[in-house]
């Protein structure tokens, strides 16, 4: 219910609706029928796009239980495969780790605005393996290695001097280790998908919506066209 404050309050910003969509539209006979080849196909789209700059951003959203709270934060997407989405992380001292251990269900979505496209992914997660982690933690440039040993991340720290005096702490540690190791609270998660929709905007927000589902990761997608 609306307060009478609320009645008479101005907005402090107002965003007018002047942003059309018009480049593209999505029909069903345009749909691969697994969700994961259309994902790969819209996203090497994106990657091919010289104006869709960042186009594995994603926003991970994650839910704690019992108090139903969620959180959301943009993360980069780094790999997929045949069962899903994978995103790396601290996963010890994190806001989202502590999600993930009492639900094991998120959601990501992408947004790629050049393209007027956006996909929905929800589903349950799981850990990738060890191995799995320790190969991609060699990816990554060393100051980022050093960085994930030199964060508790999320948790409350006095001022950035603390920051840095950890990260050069860090620095001596390995000094002299060419390959910095994989900390034992970092590594990757996989977001299994239960639904994938693929959104394609279109004039006037009546957009192309489609839907994959399915009840279990066993079980055949089924595909739904969804008013916008």
């Amino acid at each position: 219910m609306t307060s009478e404050s609320e009645k008479t309050q101005t907005p402090i910003i107002f965003a007018p609706e002047t942003y059309q969509y018009d480049k593209f539209t999505l029909s069903e006979e345009d749909l691969e029928k697994d969700p994961i080849e259309q994902f790969t196909k819209w996203f090497n789209e994106a990657k091919d796009d010289p104006k869709e700059t960042l186009p594995e951003a994603i926003t991970f959203s994650s839910a704690e239980l019992p108090s139903g709270k969620v959180s959301s934060r943009v993360l980069l997407f780094k790999e997929l495969d045949p069962r899903g989405f994978v995103i790396y992380s601290n996963w010890g001292t994190s806001n989202k780790a502590h999600d993930i251990k009492t639900n094991p269900n998120a959601a990501v979505n992408f947004f790629w605005k050049d393209l007027h496209r956006q996909v929905r992914v929800e589903g349950f997660t799981e850990f990738v393996n060890r191995e799995t982690s320790e190969r991609y933690f060699k990816t990554r440039p060393r100051g980022s290695k050093i960085g994930a040993w030199a964060s508790e991340q999320s948790q409350i720290i006095k001022n950035r001097d603390e920051l840095e005096e950890r990260k050069v702490l860090n620095e001596k540690r390995w000094e002299g280790v060419e390959d910095v190791p994989c900390p034992p609270y970092w590594g990757g998660l996989r977001v299994v998908p239960l639904e994938i929709e693929f959104w394609q905007g279109r004039p006037n927000r009546l957009h192309d919506r489609f839907v994959y589902k399915r009840k279990s990761e066993n079980d055949s997608w089924e595909v739904f066209r969804l008013a916008p």
